[in-house]
């Protein structure tokens, strides 16, 4: 006994950190979201990207002010003008100043392609949503569909429609290119669906007695929200293609209202194509630059959710 109450307890020291590092407190974990948000902020070209369109955004807000003359009014007296102090871009083919018409350009431009976008994303999410929770003949009829419209070439279906129509506004015009669009955005929304229908807190909400309407909104559309970003970012720059394509051949909206299509119809003309490029120019770079960022927006969204990207 005298031996053991001899023996000295070892003393034990406390694992101490390297100079310089202390220990993290209470460190929060981030979110999804905010992991996402944190690889898009160091895509130096998403950023260009967002700086590049929030400049053209501004231009189309601000048009009425940046506008130096009115854009539908002709004068048939300047026809066809080049450059000079009282048009900077000269005039078209109707008298009417080219500078002012770029500007407002930009803005019924991006109104089309905003809002086909947002037409074109209610009509797939919803018909996606539903092929991929309910299956079976539902979503056999919604892909059987979805065929069938893909079948159907997209200018020769939306120019049939034009061609039917006997006036065709801007929210005509709209509900034609989203009507004739949905089914690859469709395609995607089910095959992301389908994947996730599996998931343990799928199966636990319908364990719990959910409604499918609850199901959809508060976990299959929350959870694909990567996806439905990054293809309605992409889907923009493509209406905006459809609009001056349509426009170009002259089938988008008509004259005198103005945009970017509008402005490159002009170049049909050889005689303005090969005298007058400032007629065109600025509407084609205006495009190519718009479309060029809303891509690196999407690259950007797109690495940004995707977990396993090199991309940080």
């Amino acid at each position: 006994m005298q031996q053991l109450n001899a023996q000295e307890t070892p003393s034990v020291e406390p694992i101490r950190p390297p100079e310089g590092q202390e220990p993290s407190k209470n460190k929060a974990s981030k979110s999804p979201f905010q992991l996402a948000f944190a690889r898009f902020r160091k895509n130096k070209l998403a950023i260009v990207g967002i700086v590049i369109l929030v400049s053209i955004v501004l231009i189309s807000v601000f048009a009425d002010l940046l506008a130096t003359h009115d854009p539908t009014k002709s004068n048939l007296l300047l026809i066809e003008n080049g450059p000079s102090s009282e048009h900077i871009l000269g005039t078209d083919g109707s008298g009417r100043d080219n500078f002012s018409r770029l500007l407002y350009g930009s803005r019924i431009s991006l109104i089309v392609g905003f809002s086909a976008m947002i037409f074109t994303l209610m009509i797939g999410t919803t018909l996606g949503s539903i092929a991929g929770y309910y299956g079976g003949k539902i979503d056999s009829f919604i892909m059987r569909l979805t065929d069938l419209m893909q079948a159907l070439p997209f200018f020769v279906l939306a120019l049939t429609i034009i061609s039917i129509v006997p006036e065709i506004t801007i929210a005509l015009f709209v509900t034609i290119i989203a009507l004739t669009s949905w089914p690859n955005l469709t395609r995607i929304i089910r095959g992301t669906f389908l994947s996730l229908r599996e998931q343990e807190f799928m199966l636990g909400a319908k364990a719990i007695g959910a409604s499918d309407f609850r199901i959809i909104f508060k976990h299959f559309i929350p959870n694909a929200i990567g996806p439905i970003t990054v293809n309605a970012t992409l889907m923009m720059a493509q209406m905006i293609i459809f609009e001056s394509g349509l426009s170009f051949v002259g089938m988008g909206i008509p004259q005198p209202t103005p945009t970017w299509g509008n402005m490159l119809s002009q170049a049909q003309n050889i005689r303005i194509l090969r005298n007058h490029p400032e007629a065109w120019i600025p509407a084609g770079l205006g495009i190519f630059l718009t479309v060029l960022a809303i891509n690196f927006i999407g690259d950007g969204l797109r690495d940004a959710f995707d977990p396993k990207s090199n991309r940080r």
